[in-house]
């Protein structure tokens, strides 16, 4: 209601300090006494000073910066709140102005005698947000002087426009604040009548937190030597509230705060919890500084429990394991056991005295591991759950044992440490003190496992690798996949010429257009596979002069289509080696590789037989494409494989389209195909427009040719070319005529004309099998006889017959 009277009218009166309300906020500073008076100077507010000497009321324009201020500031309430910070310089006053500029401003001034010298101003960000109604100071490391501000502006709106609020921090350096970080509470979601059927229906308004309502430097509640802050958030969960605390650390606070106290009301009788916060006395004499909280209807005392360290050790005997010197025997195996010592110890933070504790804890081992490769001897289990009871400090025993066999293979991988995890707490936590935050929950120490190599305690291998494979190729003759089912194998031999190799191992790296397969002549469980191979070799060492071979086995990836298959391998132990004799640890195969498209490339005929009847002759002119001649169609199929993708292809259809002397032989009608083929012909279709009705007079020719056969290899040809992107199916058909004039003038009775289809890949990776790079079809032309007329053939073949009757009966009668 203050700003209802608030006006910029020239002739009304104007209030300085009558109604000034001295005293709405107040701190002692130790030399002044500041008294918020928001209501001076027409609502813009002041803070009066009081000191024993005397009070210093600062005018209208004492705090004002006339420089950057547009307008004339209306009920800004200068003096919402004060407070001071203590520096090495002096101490530094502050002030929040909450409405300045309806976005809020804070000012930080010093009091030389009796004038203010405004230093800063803090500056709010959002209009309405009440930036400055809620300042704190706070000494974390509790050297005296002012480490942060702590500047609330709880109505700050969140994304819904909800009154969420924020805390700015401000950290202080020598006489200057600068912003370090802005806390927020847990997001409060609100509806509306547009949500109503997505969220719980709230039952007060305004709808948020109002986080920063109150913010409390409280004195160190967990006993970490660093003081704490506890921030209000009233209007949390439908109004029944909530409180935040932060701890301190170093001269700042933590920006997770450490623990959220929830009302636990009904949000009814008791509501706004977290109202008002207090926390700078021990009212129950225990050591340690408790909180208070108030809201509407009533305030809440917390104690604060006391804060204990628990250290925790751990001590192994052997401390490292031999697995060549097995000391136990369990279930009539012989195997390594260990003794382990665990100790606790306890003490209280607030003071020296000991107490004692029960204490819960579990015990897990090879903690790092999916399968453990121990177990405890009491229980057989790798987790154990034990209660202890511990007045200052104790230690317990526990025992445990690998898991192994005669061979020490039943459990692989002796390679990284055993690690042994503890993890402990109160056995009662809910009451009692708390464990150290800063101090673990849990520990964990790692078992290594040493190495027999006689006095000098030092293994000094030398591995030698060999890879040899199944397949082979090069460059000018690649190996060719026909199938992604096909196999190959890489045999591997790692011999070792010195010390025991302990944890020899091959790591076999590849390409990604193969697959690992499986694994031969060695214990299927011995390799892992990922993307890379990792395989173990005699385990858990490989002895002096011995030699292990095995074989892994490949597969193609047909997702994968590379013009190379690589495969690098490495021999390593843990055992070392010298760097003089590490190059035949290695192997390198590179096979480059082709992958045969398994298409189907058909055509329905290879021959097509034609007759031209004796009687027929060439007549004057040609009116219709059926006067042309016989018709042959040729339909090209291409049907996808089912290993390998389909490349783009080039078909080519090569046609004796005339003779050596220019008459014609084939007329090309038609051309169709399928919508992922683009095709461009040499010899245009139907170029005489026969077929659309216009008539071609035939000229005289003569056709001197002698020849039977009639192929593109010797003769001139027509050719259609088609791009075919890459498709399930793929057709091509093509309608050729006869030229029967021609056939008609030539002095031949027969004659075969060769039309050829090739087929080719665009993919230099995708080849095609040889049988579908070609086709052939034969069209056979025949001339009848004219009646009467005996042929050639059969005049020197009855000459042939009687010559030899003639000579069987000379023989015959000189017998």
């Amino acid at each position: 209601f203050f700003c209802s009277i608030a006006t910029t009218d020239q002739q009304a009166a104007s209030f300085e300090m009558e109604m000034s309300q001295a005293g709405f906020s107040a701190h002692y500073s130790q030399d002044w006494v500041m008294l918020g008076a928001v209501g001076a100077y027409d609502w813009n507010g002041t803070v009066v000073m009081v000191k024993d000497s005397g009070i210093s009321i600062p005018t209208n324009d004492t705090f004002r910066d006339r420089l950057s201020e547009k307008n004339e500031p209306l009920a800004a309430y200068l003096g919402y709140t004060v407070n001071s910070a203590f520096t090495p310089g002096g101490i530094l006053y502050i002030a929040g102005q909450p409405r300045y500029n309806h976005t809020g401003q804070v000012i930080i001034y010093k009091m030389e005698g009796r004038d203010v010298q405004v230093l800063q101003r803090l500056k709010g960000e959002q209009i309405g947000s009440y930036f400055g109604g809620v300042i704190t100071t706070i000494d974390i490391n509790r050297d005296s002087f002012t480490d942060l501000l702590l500047v609330g502006a709880p109505m700050y709106m969140g994304t819904e426009k909800e009154e969420q609020g924020k805390v700015y921090v401000y950290s202080l350096n020598k006489t200057k604040f600068e912003y370090q970080m802005t806390l927020e509470p847990i997001k409060q979601t609100c509806c509306s009548p547009l949500k109503q059927d997505t969220c719980k229906v709230l039952k007060n308004e305004p709808c948020g937190a109002r986080f920063g309502t109150a913010i409390a430097a409280v004195k160190d509640l967990n006993l970490d030597g660093y003081n704490d802050i506890v921030i209000g958030s009233p209007l949390e969960d439908d109004h029944r509230g909530a409180v935040y605390i932060y701890h301190g650390r170093g001269n700042t606070i933590s920006k997770k705060y450490s623990q959220r106290i929830a009302s636990g009301g009904d949000g009814e009788k008791v509501k706004f919890f977290g109202q008002s916060v207090h926390g700078e006395m021990d009212l129950n004499d225990d050591g340690l500084i408790d909180v208070t909280i108030g809201g509407l209807g009533g305030a809440a005392l917390f104690w604060s429990r006391d804060v204990a360290e628990v250290n925790v050790s751990m001590q192994f005997i052997p401390k490292s394991i031999n697995i060549q010197q097995q000391n136990c025997q369990i279930n009539k195996r012989k195997t390594i056991c260990i003794n382990a010592t665990i100790c606790f110890k306890t003490r209280l933070k607030s003071k020296a005295d000991t107490f004692e504790s029960s204490l819960q804890y579990w015990v897990t081992l090879d903690a790092q591991r999916q399968i453990s490769r121990s177990l405890f001897a009491e229980s057989h289990e790798r987790k154990m759950q034990k209660n202890i009871t511990i007045k200052g400090s104790d230690c317990i025993k526990h025992n445990f044992y690998m898991l192994a066999s005669k061979s020490f293979k039943d459990k692989p991988d002796f390679q990284d440490s055993v690690k042994v995890l503890l993890e402990f707490n109160f056995s009662d936590p809910e009451s009692g003190p708390v464990l150290d935050s800063r101090l673990p929950n849990s520990i964990s120490e790692y078992i290594p496992f040493t190495k027999d190599c006689g006095a000098k305690n030092k293994c000094i291998s030398d591995l030698v690798l060999s890879v040899k494979t199944s397949i082979a190729g090069d460059s000018s003759s690649p190996f060719i996949v026909k199938s992604r089912n096909d196999k190959f194998t890489i045999q591997l031999s790692v011999k070792n010429k010195k010390d025991s190799a302990y944890n020899t191992r091959v790591l076999v790296q590849y390409s990604p257009n193969i697959i690992f397969a499986g694994i031969e002549d060695v214990q299927k469980d011995s390799c892992e596979s990922n993307h890379n191979i990792t395989c173990k070799v005699g385990y858990p060492f490989l002895k002096p002069e011995e030699e292990i071979s095995f074989k892994i086995s490949f597969q193609f990836n047909a997702s994968y289509l590379l013009e190379n298959v690589t495969v690098h391998v490495y021999a390593t132990s843990d055992s070392e080696e010298p760097p003089e004799t590490l190059s035949d640890n290695r192997g390198h195969v590179t096979i480059p590789v082709k992958y045969e498209v398994g298409l189907i490339f058909v055509s329905v005929f290879k021959e097509h037989h034609v007759i031209i009847a004796a009687n027929d002759t060439v007549p004057t002119a040609i009116n219709t494409t059926e006067q042309i001649g016989d018709e042959v169609t040729l339909h090209y199929r291409i049907e996808k494989g089912e290993h390998f993708p389909m490349p783009n292809l080039t078909l080519q259809i090569l046609f004796p389209n005339v003779t050596e002397a220019k008459n014609t032989l084939l007329y090309l009608t038609a051309l169709s195909h399928s919508q992922n083929a683009i095709c461009q012909t040499s010899y245009p279709v139907d170029p005489l427009k026969i077929g659309t009705g216009k008539p071609f007079v035939l000229p005289k020719i003569k056709e001197p040719t002698k020849d039977t056969i009639m192929d593109c290899d010797t003769y001139s040809c027509a050719s259609i070319n088609c791009a075919l992107v890459p498709s399930d199916i793929s057709q091509v058909n093509v309608s050729l005529r006869v030229w029967k004039p021609t056939i008609i003038k030539a002095s031949i009775h027969s004659l075969t004309l060769v039309v050829k289809a090739l087929l080719r890949s665009e993919n230099s990776s995708l080849i095609l099998r040889n049988d579908h790079q070609k086709l052939e079809t034969m069209i056979k032309i025949s001339k009848e006889l004219p009646p009467g007329t005996v042929p050639l053939w059969v005049i020197l073949l009855s000459i042939f017959a009687g010559l030899l009757i003639l000579a069987l009966l000379i023989f015959a009668l000189w017998k």
